[in-house]
């Protein structure tokens, strides 16, 4: 007998435990709904030992240890809605050559066909172990044409394996791994294999070929199937064996060499981290491995968590009112809490379906009653509808399997859809009137348990939707967007909203959506008022800037401006970038007083040009004499005249300088309050008389200069000497 090599390593640190103590009671479950879908009867199966799988087909497919055509198993498919077909039923002829009894779990290849092992059966028997056959590995249409593939006990002593409990895996490199409970080199303690689809089979591992104060350190007698971690590394359980003797967790490479990861009842207080585990391991989202033991704990069994490093943490132990003896491992739902059954205990002791978080609080979702099944040694398969799915070995209504019942299918609905929607509003920026805005998502989560049926996808406002990848339905746990536009018709703050209707508990779910309509090109400020300006000179500038809102080049710009104002220097050229601004200076020159209006212009290619600014200033004289002119009384000839007084006004802001006061003709100025400089906004005064020299109509000018612009200011004087 040639023994297949493998490399072996364990792990001995105890110290690698976490126990969490949580033998409370469980928490019974709100509402949720459980169907029956299926009752078998026997001749269309009976006692259904291997969990369902969904095929790429949206069905479900599984096998039943017994009935059938042949009373030897089924393999099965079933729809959501319960239509149950029998695809193949096994031992057609005598010696069941192509296989009986079929336990495990199905596998849908690849290449679209189903792939599985019976426990009993086929080609080959071997007396002590398995006279009745011991097992296949078969492949499936699914039409229902069967291959056999392997028939265990092929080689002397069973080196190939014999009796498998459970299914296969398909791993990354296309070839198929599985268990087996008997042979290996070994001959009793079970084997790692690998089969090609076509049947080239490999023993990758015999277990109890280490052997260590009486135990089989590396493992013995696997009951459960393998799981592929993200490296490629296959993990599994064996029921016996590891340091302890009461099981253990290994990993094995594709290439046959196998380490135990941990060795169960590793505690003294009575193997409180469980023993003798029979269930396949699940790969949690966080890198961590999911499942439970069949006893140990608090006595009925654990669920636990281990992480690749051998770290384990019980997360519950059972007491039998809330489940006892865990045959089946568990499922990740959505929420990231895991599922799974019990195949004892519960409200009447047939078994139960529960709930438990990371954290480790159990809830029980179900208890089995024997009507609705009795004893799921399996677990269960989260659907694409969002429902979990599984199989009861026994119960149901069927009376055709002696007093157990033939067993069920079922599912239970955790709860209706639920959406999310990201973000929960959605503001556009400012957007010119006529064009339309890049696009902004809305994300879509179905964060519920059935997949979500959009019924319609509706947009008011000046919004539209330009993409949707969401359809018409979106699986559980999926994503899909919808990209919203902005295209405003008007001017100023806008509104609308995306209103989603679908079959959610929140529908319909709505985003307020907000823009703001702006012109495609602005010129600010539109009006401008300059201070109070002398005649003839040039105010301070004031900035105007033209903004282009277009995504695209603004061109063809042309500035103008029309009465005393002018542009100074401007930053605008003939064309200016999208979402962009330059500046324009313009100056106030009055070339006369009082109010001067005026317009800066600016045409362009937008399709609100021209852009105007409106300009208003007021021009004033700098300097005054008032009044203008003066008449006197008749004069005797050589006397002088009462004064008449002038005043001399200084209108701006800055002091009048280089006051110079002079007269012509008869006329003299008397007194006068006004100095060489007069203070900004005051007056003085000037008094002036008439002394005739000779008869008649005699006329002169008072003459002010200084630093005004319209400096000199004069003022006429007329006077009659008599």
């Amino acid at each position: 007998m040639k023994r297949a090599l493998s490399t072996i390593s364990y792990l001995t640190g105890m110290a690698s435990i976490v126990f969490m103590f949580l033998a409370a009671m469980a928490i019974v479950s709100p509402a949720q709904t459980f169907t029956m879908l299926f009752d078998f009867d026997g001749a269309n199966g009976s006692l259904p030992e291997g969990a369902l799988i969904q095929g790429t087909d949206g069905s479900f497919y599984g096998t039943t240890f017994r009935g059938g055509a042949n009373s030897f198993g089924t393999v099965f498919k079933i729809t959501p809605a319960g239509s149950q077909t029998t695809l193949y039923s096994f031992c057609p002829q005598s010696g069941c050559p192509d296989g009986s009894g079929p336990i495990g779990q199905l596998v849908q290849g690849t290449d679209g066909n189903f792939y599985g092992t019976t426990n009993t059966g086929g080609a080959n028997t071997y007396p002590s172990l398995c006279p009745s056959g011991c097992g296949t590995v078969f492949k499936l249409t699914p039409a229902g044409t069967l291959t056999t593939l392997h028939s265990f006990c092929s080689n002397t002593d069973c080196t190939d394996g014999a009796v498998p409990y459970a299914g296969l895996v398909q791993a990354t490199d296309g070839n198929l791994y599985g268990t087996t409970y008997y042979g290996g080199s070994t001959t009793l303690y079970g084997s790692v294999f690998k089969i090609t689809p076509a049947g080239t089979l490999t023993t990758l591992h015999s277990f109890c070929t280490t052997i260590q104060g009486g135990q089989c350190v590396d493992g013995q007698s696997p009951r459960a199937g393998l799981t592929q971690d993200a490296q490629g590394s296959l993990y599994g359980t064996t029921f016996y064996g590891g340091v302890y003797g009461l099981g253990a967790v290994f990993s094995i490479t594709q290439g046959g060499s196998l380490t135990t990861v941990y060795s169960f009842c590793a505690l003294s207080n009575g193997c409180a981290d469980g023993f003798n585990p029979q269930a396949v391991l699940t790969l949690g989202t966080d890198g961590n491995f999911y499942s439970t033991t069949y006893v140990g704990g608090a006595n009925e069994g654990t669920i636990f968590k281990l992480t690749p490093g051998g770290i384990l943490t019980t997360l519950y132990s059972f007491i039998g009112t809330d489940g006892a003896t865990p045959t089946a491992g568990v499922t990740e739902g959505l929420d990231g809490n895991f599922y799974g059954t019990t195949n004892g205990g519960g409200t009447s002791n047939w078994g139960t379906i529960f709930e438990i978080t990371p954290a480790g609080k159990l809830t029980t979702l179900h208890s089995f009653d024997f009507s609705d099944g009795r004893t799921p040694n399996v677990g269960l398969l989260l659907s694409t509808d969002g429902k979990f799915y599984g199989v009861s070995t026994y119960g149901g209504g069927s009376s055709n399997c002696s007093t157990t019942g033939c067993g069920t299918i079922y599912s239970l609905d955790l709860g209706g859809a639920t959406v999310t929607l990201s973000p929960t509003s959605l503001t556009f920026a400012k957007q010119a009137t006529g064009t339309i805005s890049p696009a902004k998502n809305i994300t879509l989560t179905n964060t519920g348990s059935i997949p979500l049926a959009i019924s319609s996808v509706a947009i008011s406002g000046d919004f539209a939707v330009s993409a949707n990848t969401c359809g018409t339905s979106l699986a559980v746990g999926k994503k899909c967007n919808v990209s919203v536009t902005f295209a405003p018709t008007q001017l100023g703050p806008l509104a609308g909203a995306l209103t989603i209707t679908d079959n959610a508990d929140n529908s319909p779910q709505s985003v307020p959506l907000s823009g703001t309509g702006v012109l495609q090109a602005t010129l600010t400020p539109t009006t401008a008022t300059y201070a109070t300006q002398a005649v003839g000179t040039t105010s301070a500038p004031k900035t105007f800037t033209l903004t282009n809102n277009l995504t695209i080049t603004l061109t063809s710009i042309a500035i103008s401006t029309t009465g005393d104002f002018a542009v100074s220097a401007t930053a605008c050229t003939t064309s200016l970038a999208p979402k962009s601004s330059c500046t324009i200076s313009v100056t106030f020159s009055p070339t006369t007083t009082g109010k001067r209006t005026g317009q800066l212009s600016v045409s362009d290619s937008a399709d609100n040009s021209p852009q105007t600014a409106a300009l208003t200033g007021t021009g004033f004289v700098p300097a005054t004499l008032t009044p203008v002119s003066a008449f006197y009384a008749a004069q005797a000839v050589g006397t002088t005249s009462a004064a008449k007084t002038f005043t001399l006004s200084n209108n701006q802001a800055i002091a009048l300088t280089s006051i110079a006061i002079s007269t012509t003709g008869d006329f003299a100025v008397s007194t006068t309050t006004c100095a060489t400089s007069l203070a900004a906004r005051s007056k003085c005064t000037i008094s002036v008389t008439f002394t005739p020299q000779a008869k008649g109509t005699r006329t002169g000018l008072l003459t002010v200069s200084d630093s005004a612009s319209n400096s000199p200011q004069t003022a006429g004087l007329t006077g009659t000497g008599k």
